[in-house]
C-alpha cells in the first residue's frame, strides 16, 4: 500500500529557474509570452538546417519556438523585477538571459513597450489624459 508521501510526488514541483547574477531562486510575476520566428536565420540558429527553415518560413507566416518564452521575474537579491528570455534545454533546464528590447517583436500575445506604430502622437498624447481635460486639447474654430 502506498503512504501518503508517495501519492503526492507526482505534483508539478516548482520551475528551478535561477537569477544569472546571484544564483538564487526568481519569481514570477508575469505570465508567459512564447516566442516565434519569421525569418529563417532565426530558426538556422537554432539548430535547423538552412533548406528546411525556408521552406517552414515559406509555408508559414510565423513558426512557434517551442520551449521558449520572454517572462518577468522576482530576484530577492536585486530586489527588483527584470524581463527574460528563457530557453528549455534537453535535459529539462532552463536557459536564463535577460531579454534583449528587439526580444518583444517576436512575443505572441505581448503588448509593444514603445507603443502601436500605426497610431498617431495625437491619439497616443490624449489616450494618456484623464477624461476632462481631453476636451481642452481642441481647439475649436467659431
Amino acid at each position: 500500500m502506498q503512504n501518503r508521501c508517495d501519492r503526492n510526488r507526482k505534483r508539478s514541483k516548482r520551475r528551478a529557474i535561477y537569477c544569472p547574477i546571484h544564483g538564487c531562486y526568481l519569481d514570477s510575476v508575469s505570465q508567459k509570452y512564447p516566442l516565434f520566428a519569421d525569418r529563417p536565420e532565426q530558426l538556422q540558429q537554432r539548430g535547423m538546417a538552412k533548406r528546411d527553415a525556408l521552406m517552414l518560413v515559406a509555408s508559414r507566416t510565423a513558426v512557434p519556438l517551442k520551449g521558449e518564452w520572454v517572462e518577468s521575474f522576482w530576484c530577492e537579491q536585486c530586489q527588483q523585477t527584470k524581463w527574460y528570455h528563457i530557453r528549455t534545454r534537453e535535459d529539462r533546464t532552463f536557459e536564463v538571459k535577460l531579454a534583449p528590447r528587439e526580444l518583444w517583436q517576436y512575443a505572441m500575445g505581448a503588448i509593444n513597450p514603445d507603443g502601436n506604430p500605426s497610431v498617431g502622437e495625437f491619439t497616443r498624447r490624449n489616450s494618456r489624459m484623464v477624461a476632462y481635460s481631453v476636451i481642452k486639447g481642441f481647439k475649436f474654430a467659431c
